[in-house]
């Protein structure tokens, strides 16, 4: 899969298969559990879309009139929309209320796969959500490539197949 980082702007539509991976990042403190998610991907093809930033600046105020926030909310909320598939990720050493946020909004989109270990602090409001909205859950990261590679090759095959 083909990479894309904020800032680096989103072209639209995606190429091929689309992911936005949504979930704890904590101001770059909680685990690259995207690294390890995209390199497993990376066979793949399409598009992966990372929230987290490379160079993020944690003096930056999380307010919408502070432009270089504004800009990461939008970027983020343009890739959920683009995205063909949404994988969620609630670290359970993490409280992650804006992957809460995301959660909520990509409920009904059909387009939301989720990965819930136990320990999350609100696991019980993140299955019930998933099991009202008929959302797929896995409980390890492992699982959640696992589902990613089987519905992406079921719902993209490639050209020339059948």
């Amino acid at each position: 899969m083909f990479l894309i980082r904020p800032p680096t702007a989103l072209r639209l539509p995606l190429q091929g298969p689309s992911v936005f991976m949504a979930g704890s990042i904590d101001l770059g403190k909680s685990v690259d559990w995207q690294s390890e998610l995209a390199g497993s991907l990376a066979d793949l093809p399409g598009t992966l879309l990372n929230p987290r930033r490379a160079q993020w600046d944690s003096t930056w105020t999380a307010e919408a009139e502070f432009e270089p926030f504004r800009e990461q909310v939008e970027w983020e909320l343009a890739g959920m929309e683009a995205a063909d598939h949404i994988a969620f990720y609630f670290a359970p050493e993490s409280q992650a209320p804006v992957t809460l946020l995301e959660l909520g909004l990509a409920a009904r989109t059909g387009k939301a796969v989720v990965c819930c270990p136990r320990g999350y602090w609100r696991k019980g409001n993140v299955d019930v959500v998933c099991a009202k909205y008929g959302i797929p859950s896995v409980t390890s990261l492992r699982a959640l490539s696992q589902f990613l590679h089987e519905t992406i090759r079921r719902r993209h095959p490639p050209r020339g197949s059948t």
